[in-house]
């Protein structure tokens, strides 16, 4: 099952719920209340706390990788028969980064192994990058991989896997086998995230991932696009007017579709691409024909 599978899940689950509405007043049916973003934050931050003081990865891989290491990270816990490891809240490799969402400063963890080939660009937060995977709660139940690579659009992923996909960066190249199968240059970003379930799921259930549940990705890097949805010539991310690196809550002209996938982002019939000025070196200038201080393509009036 892949990830992006999980994401038209609240979508159908919504759909569900208004089909059944003639059912809310069952008395028979309890729902769950939905928490306080907040509070459930710190419940998170305490749970992710303890995982990663009882949790170790596979370092000892990769400070001497075997002969047959595949690089992939592996998480286990900490026992009497390993007491010796060192866990994961130890690690000079676990970084953490806040995020706001929803009007919460969400705190996520990155353990951040290898970054990548430095000669590869970071994706954007709306950028496509290709990855593999693994998802698991944090009773280390597996509920959605993928060993090989797959494309993501991070406007579609939940909002912790974009914030930390950002941190790495791809390959520097691949070689095609005889058997047509790729190889890849063995300086691809390797990593894992800790979210807390304000930036995964929250309170919609998936599957066999329950409300309310932190989440831990294990994944590896291996290139990236910047992403333009709506091909107007603009980048995606170029199209996060307010600055908090989310494209869907922007939309020029109300019209419900969010710029980064309206070809005419102010609704004055006249679409962006011919409103902008695409330079030869690739580089974008924004005329504002009526100099109020708002290029053409954001004004409707100029």
């Amino acid at each position: 099952m892949k990830l992006k599978k999980f994401l038209i899940l609240p979508i159908l689950a919504a759909v569900f719920a208004v089909a059944c509405d003639k059912d809310d007043d069952d008395p028979s049916v309890d729902p769950i209340p939905l928490r306080d973003r907040a509070e459930q934050e710190v419940a998170d931050q305490e749970a992710l706390q303890a995982y990663l003081d009882t949790h170790f990865y596979n370092y000892e891989d990769f400070e001497n990788p075997p002969a047959d290491f595949d690089y992939s990270v592996k998480i286990d816990t900490i026992n009497a028969e390993n007491a010796g490891k060192q866990p994961l809240s130890q690690s000079e490799n676990l970084i953490s980064k806040t995020f706001n969402y929803e009007g919460v400063d969400y705190k996520l963890y990155i353990l951040k192994i290898r970054e990548g080939a430095a000669e590869q660009p970071k994706p954007k937060f709306s950028d496509s990058t290709f990855v593999s995977y693994e998802g698991l709660l944090l009773d280390r139940t597996l509920f959605d991989a993928s060993r090989n690579p797959v494309w993501f659009d991070l406007t579609r992923t939940v909002p912790g896997f974009g914030q930390a996909v950002t941190e790495f960066r791809g390959a520097s190249g691949f070689e095609v086998l005889p058997d047509n199968t790729v190889k890849w240059n063995n300086d691809f970003g390797i990593g894992a995230m800790f979210l807390p379930s304000g930036l995964a799921y929250f309170n919609n259930a998936q599957s066999i991932i329950p409300s309310y549940s932190p989440l831990v990705f294990t994944f590896r890097v291996y290139g990236t696009n910047e992403a333009d949805h709506d091909n107007d010539g603009i980048p995606s991310w170029m199209e996060d007017l307010n600055n908090d690196q989310r494209v869907t809550n922007d939309d020029t002209d109300g019209d419900l579709a969010p710029n980064y996938i309206d070809r005419d982002d102010d609704g004055d019939f006249i679409p962006t691409k011919e409103e902008i000025v695409i330079n030869e070196d690739g580089t974008l200038s924004f005329p504002d024909t009526d100099g109020d201080g708002t290029p053409d393509y954001l004004d409707k009036d100029n």
